[in-house]
């Protein structure tokens, strides 16, 4: 079902920067994909009959990119597929949704897992917002491959593709509790700091 609409308020000048003529597009959408891929995602909760949340998170994961992606193929721009994982990328910019907290929490609060995947720390430094410069350069006894091949673009992605965050809280008996979008910038101890960001309205329940 296509979800694109009119934006009450209108697109803010950062995410028309972003993504151009798609802006106001966009910023309606993504409160209501998230919305009808919590719906989908309480579904197969109650279906798998357990009592722990992965099976609601799990799900919740793959829909939201799915959904994005379905977003990006009505606009008619591009998805593109990353070590398995679609991405929507609207304008050069990809959308990256990360559910930081299962409750209601700050944004301030949010951190990427200590066991998040190469390619999760990739996508940040490569694609994500680049540091301020710092007054002393990088020793290159630092500069391991390890560190140099988190630094190197994704070509599957489109090496001048830039990363917009789209970071929320959810669960499975409350549904999207916040959604926060903007550039992300992921600092060592793998909290964030974010150059530009701004919230989003949610959508109201979808009902499966």
């Amino acid at each position: 079902m296509s979800v694109l609409g009119g934006y009450p308020v209108g697109p803010s000048a950062w995410a028309v920067e972003r993504f151009g003529r798609h802006a106001g597009a966009v910023a309606a959408a993504v409160p209501v994909q998230l919305a009808e891929a919590h719906a989908k995602a309480h579904a197969a909760h109650l279906a798998a009959g357990l009592k722990k949340r992965s099976p609601y998170g799990v799900a919740l994961a793959g829909l939201v990119r799915e959904h994005l992606a379905e977003t990006a193929r009505e606009l008619g721009e591009a998805v593109r597929d990353v070590r398995g994982y679609e991405y929507a990328v609207i304008n050069d910019h990809a959308l990256f949704p990360f559910r930081y907290a299962d409750r209601p929490r700050p944004l301030d609060r949010a951190r990427l897992p200590a066991n998040a995947s190469p390619t999760r720390q990739r996508l940040f430094r490569a694609h994500g917002p680049q540091p301020p410069e710092t007054l002393f350069d990088i020793d290159e006894d630092l500069l391991t491959e390890e560190y140099l091949g988190l630094h190197e673009a994704f070509e599957e992605l489109g090496a001048s593709t830039r990363l917009v965050c789209v970071f929320f809280t959810a669960d499975a008996e409350h549904g999207i509790h916040a959604i926060h979008w903007g550039d992300a910038h992921l600092e060592p101890d793998r909290t964030f700091t974010w150059p530009y960001r701004e919230q989003l309205p949610v959508a109201p329940a979808q009902m499966e």
